[in-house]
């Protein structure tokens, strides 16, 4: 006997036609939880806002096109646990927003790509300070969540010491599982900063991305930091002293 999958994760048994009209009403009631319509009847940015990034998922799709221009796959592959029915949902509601808009890639790649608008960009600020109010939340990874080790770099950037810091360049190496991110911080009088140049740095540490993070808010010492298994330090060990001086994160 045919059966039909409520919302509720129960089954009906296909029988009369007030339980099929019941089903049907059920499942087109599930639909619209995928369709960006709803409106706060409030004068207020922050409603307006609300309405934008409130859904489920905006807000990591977003972080992901911080990173850089992604592939539909790219997302899904970023995004376990997100079908591609409502990743397509979610892109286009931000692309009629004016959030997101889409653009091709020059052969060889040859392949539409989401990035960021203007209007998206302009979300920075609160996406950094979003992170910093994250953090105190944050405890240890559960068994199965994903990690991007590029995701690291919106750590250093929203826990970056805007006062005088410890004048040292590091290369940043984050991995999880067969996934390398490479980053690179310095110091100075100006504070700490991001950079891209391929100048000489005072060391290179390379370790799980969960262990940069205890590097830098203190939570893991330098000194100990060498004991950890996966952790690799190359050039000045002792320069690794100064790197969570280049940050305020609380541990």
């Amino acid at each position: 006997m045919p059966l039909l999958v409520r919302r509720d994760f129960g089954v009906i048994r296909d029988g009369s036609k007030k339980e099929l009209k019941g089903a049907f009403f059920e499942l087109w009631l599930y639909s619209l939880l995928f369709v960006d319509s709803f409106r706060y009847e409030q004068f207020c940015p922050l409603a307006r806002a609300t309405e934008i990034l409130g859904h489920r998922w905006v807000m990591l799709i977003l972080r992901e096109l911080f990173v850089g221009p992604q592939r539909f796959s790219d997302l899904r592959r970023r995004l376990p646990g997100l079908s591609s029915s409502v990743l397509a949902d979610r892109l286009s509601g931000l692309e009629e927003q004016g959030v997101v808009t889409r653009s091709e890639l020059p052969p060889p790649a040859a392949a539409t790509v989401y990035e960021l608008t203007p209007d998206g960009r302009a979300l920075e600020p609160a996406l950094f300070a979003l992170i910093r109010w994250g953090a105190r939340f944050l405890t240890s990874p559960a068994p199965g969540d994903h990690v991007e080790p590029d995701w690291l770099g919106f750590a250093i950037e929203a826990f970056a010491r805007k006062g005088p810091t410890p004048a040292r360049r590091f290369e940043v190496r984050p991995y999880s599982g067969d996934r390398e991110a490479i980053l690179r911080v310095s110091g100075g009088p100006d504070g700490t900063h991001s950079f891209h140049d391929d100048l000489p740095v005072d060391a290179s540490i390379q370790a799980p991305m969960t262990v940069v993070m205890g590097l830098m808010s203190g939570a893991i010492s330098p000194e100990s930091v060498l004991t950890i298994d996966g952790v690799q330090i190359e050039g000045d060990v002792e320069a690794v002293s100064d790197f969570p001086g280049l940050f305020e994160m609380a541990p």
